[in-house]
């Protein structure tokens, strides 16, 4: 089966055709195709549903528990998070940067941050 995104889509406004794109919003990379007169966006439906997951596990709030091993601590992370990350095919075996950020905040990092990924332009929710 082929992907929507492999043919030709015209702008219903302009008729010009439709150019591919990378849009990002709170971090999340979408495939999507725009005019380039700027009359129309597509998001590829399916980085859509990936993202809705993305926004529904990231309103939610989880509690854990923090144990001892060894002279670590360590702090489970919900399934719920970990199967969603291995569907985005990120792998849990690589190393994760660990940031103390402020007090009373730990920010952790999986896979590896492009120079200036950090401060990449980011499309809010529309």
């Amino acid at each position: 089966m082929t992907d929507i995104f492999e043919h030709t889509v015209l702008c219903t406004r302009c008729g010009k055709v439709m150019e591919k794109a990378r849009v990002v919003r709170n971090g999340f990379q979408l495939r999507a195709l725009v005019c380039p007169s700027g009359h129309d966006k597509l998001i590829h439906p399916a980085d859509e549903e990936e993202y809705r997951k993305f926004k529904e596990l990231r309103q939610k709030e989880f509690n854990v528990k923090m144990r001892i091993v060894g002279n670590s601590y360590a702090v489970s992370i919900p399934k719920e998070i970990v199967s969603f990350m291995q569907e985005q095919e990120k792998l849990m075996n690589d190393m994760v940067r660990l940031c103390f950020e402020e007090s009373g905040r730990l920010s952790l990092t999986f896979g590896k941050l492009i120079k200036g990924e950090e401060k990449q332009k980011v499309e809010e929710d529309e």
